[in-house]
């Protein structure tokens, strides 16, 4: 199976330079009509320039395929608004979504100024958000969408550094698990990104040596199965240097406690019990959990669930 996108329009933000660029480039080589969308600040945010946006279009056209450039800024929903105007204006649709825009503002948590945490989650979850809800009706309308979000070891595991940017990847996941279950019916697909690679996001902390196996190719080509026909949904793909990987959130079977045996004490007693891998399973929903807990309460009660 070939996969292509022949007839799709996709819209990547975060696109002038990067995996940004890399993801534009891919869609548009397999056949998408893409926008190109760049602040053209620089890693922390700050400032702005159309050019990086305009060159990757000029890459796009000059190779036979159909391209437009757009400044927009995520963190700002009038301007996303506009940009899916121009969207729809140009090609009439919108299939695919890629969340790629974000900065950097690395400080340890101690030194870390709150105007920095503010304007790293307002990126990367609100311009996610913002793109996000902006196509989100044009896509049901048309029973078609595939989205992703793009989130980070940082998030998943935790970066020396980055306690703001772990928190908003971290929160990109969440995102998805929701839009997950209200974009099923109208075949709305979601799915989250966990890229490694050599970018200027990453450069300062990357061995040299290392950077020239970071490809954001690679990384590309796990982004084009997540926002094809095919794709999954609610999964968070893991993709650098050549190897893909799902991350998955888990949770224990767990032990119950009668109502006079719940305290912290028996907690602390029996936490290898509580904390074994053994039987643990993924929910695909928070009311998963809920029934569980509640079950095992209802079967002690003698209540019927039923």
């Amino acid at each position: 199976m070939t996969i292509r996108f022949d007839n799709r329009v996709a819209l990547v933000t975060g696109a002038g330079n990067g995996l940004g660029r890399s993801h534009a480039l891919g869609l548009a080589a397999r056949g998408a009509k893409v926008v190109v969308n760049d602040l053209g600040g620089a890693r922390d945010g700050s400032g702005t320039s159309s050019d990086a946006a305009r060159a990757v279009v000029e890459e796009i056209t000059s190779t036979g395929g159909e391209a437009i450039a757009n400044g927009a800024n995520v963190a700002d929903f009038d301007q996303v608004q506009d940009m899916v105007k121009q969207t729809l204006d140009t090609w009439g649709r919108i299939d695919i979504l890629v969340n790629n825009a974000g900065i950097l503002r690395d400080k340890t948590f101690v030194k870390m100024e709150m105007q920095d945490f503010a304007q790293v989650m307002n990126v990367h979850v609100m311009g996610s958000v913002h793109c996000t809800k902006a196509v989100w009706g044009v896509m049901r309308e048309q029973t078609y969408g595939r989205i992703a979000m793009t989130s980070s070891s940082s998030g998943l595991y935790g970066n020396f550094g980055q306690a703001n940017y772990g928190a908003a990847k971290m929160a990109l996941v969440g995102l998805m698990n929701t839009l997950h279950l209200e974009g099923q019916k109208y075949n709305i697909h979601v799915n989250t990104l966990a890229p490694c690679a050599a970018t200027r996001m990453t450069e300062d902390v990357i061995p040299e040596k290392a950077l020239s196996l970071l490809t954001p190719e690679a990384v590309t080509a796990g982004l084009l199965y997540l926002v094809s026909e095919e794709a999954p949904s609610r999964t968070i793909l893991d993709a650098g240097a050549g190897t893909y990987a799902c991350t998955r959130v888990l949770e224990t079977k767990g032990k119950y406690f009668k109502p006079q045996d719940q305290t912290p004490e028996n907690i602390a007693a029996h936490w290898e019990e509580i904390s074994d891998p053994a039987g643990q399973n993924e929910p695909t929903q928070g009311a998963d959990q809920t029934m569980k807990m509640l079950a095992n309460a209802a079967k002690d009660h003698g209540i019927s669930l039923g």
